[in-house]
């Protein structure tokens, strides 16, 4: 029997519930509450807060999750209609809009994908490989003799299973592919959007709020006549950042306020230096590339490491020629796992 089919056999074996084991519940936020107050929420170390349904008559919160915010819905928000937000009046009144209506920007938020602890991690890894980023896991399920999509149960309590802890799970389990490279694997993408280094922070945001994009490296401006307001075609062209709407949650509002003129590779290089930004812990700003002959296993202790959910395929001028997002690399690794199970039948 290969490595591979080894490998994939031993998979087999591993249930969601076995990568739950640390996980805290979830992080929670009352449907009326404000936009700011679901920020605040994020800055104690969520990544997303999930939405509760309130009583109508008591105004308690019952166990009714509606959806989930993300950084992308802030986004979307913050670029949403009106031009002002980066007056006081107009982030205020934004940053005062209760939470529940800001769910359905990000199609995610409104998809609340549930999968039972017995699931398989194969199974799992087929969901995951779809762009879905994250899915609801409950604590304490009654259905023992079920399998993938929960539709049904309503569990008092769910954590979250994200695709940052299937990707760690690879490099406990995986030694058998992480030599191949992203290349070999299918890993890459080869087109990608991107800013350049002369957009606004506020243009961003709405570039990024329009194509649905979560992340986009800065390349270099090539003149003052490009068109700065848009995402450029960003191949070959020299990488010098990353603007990612995960950074807006550690701003303050008044932060942010100020920062929105900015232009993005000025508000990439204030964070990590800021007084003001809150985040515990974060990691540094640095640039997170690879080659396209770099190993999966390196490629996958970069994305932990540096808790990035993608990395751009640079050449040795750090010209830009594509990116591995976690998406590529579930889908990548679930497919060569499968292969090698195929080539032994």
């Amino acid at each position: 029997m290969t490595t591979v089919m080894q490998s994939c056999s031993r998979l087999m074996e591993f249930k969601v519930k076995d990568l739950m084991l640390d996980k805290r519940r979830l992080v929670q936020v009352p449907d009326n509450a404000t936009l700011a107050d679901a920020l605040n929420t994020m800055w104690l170390g969520a990544g997303g807060s999930m939405i509760v349904e309130s009583d109508k008559q008591s105004g308690s919160a019952r166990k009714q999750y509606i959806g989930m915010v993300t950084m992308l819905d802030v986004v979307a928000h913050i670029a949403g209609e009106g031009d002002d937000s980066d007056s006081e009046s107009g982030l205020d009144k934004k940053m005062a809009a209760p939470v529940s209506s800001i769910i359905g920007h990000c199609p995610e938020g409104l998809s609340l994908w549930s999968l039972n602890p017995n699931t398989s991690v194969m199974d799992c890894m087929e969901l995951l490989s779809k762009g879905i980023h994250r899915v609801l896991v409950p604590l304490d399920s009654n259905i023992e003799n079920i399998s993938g999509p929960e539709l049904v149960e309503s569990a008092s309590s769910y954590a979250m299973l994200t695709q940052m802890d299937l990707i760690s799970f690879f490099l406990d389990h995986l030694q058998c592919i992480l030599s191949q490279t992203v290349t070999d694997l299918s890993a890459r993408q080869d087109t990608v959007l991107a800013l350049t280094s002369q957009a606004r922070v506020k243009d961003a945001i709405k570039c990024m709020s329009k194509s649905m994009l979560n992340a986009v490296p800065i390349v270099e401006a090539t003149s003052e006549e490009e068109d700065h307001k848009q995402l450029v075609d960003g191949r070959n062209r020299r990488v010098v950042g990353t603007f990612s709407a995960s950074d807006l949650k550690g701003c303050h509002l008044a932060t942010l306020r100020s920062w929105l003129p900015l232009n993005a590779l000025e508000f990439v290089e204030k964070i990590p230096r800021s007084p003001l930004f809150t985040v515990v812990d974060t990691p540094g700003r640095e640039l997170v590339t690879c080659h396209v002959t770099s190993t999966l296993g390196k490629v996958l202790r970069m994305v932990t490491m540096k808790r990035v959910h993608r990395v751009w395929v640079v050449d040795q001028n750090d010209g830009l020629q594509g990116l591995v997002s976690l998406t590529d690399i579930i889908a990548a690794v679930r497919s060569a796992l499968l292969s090698g199970a195929r080539d032994q039948l």
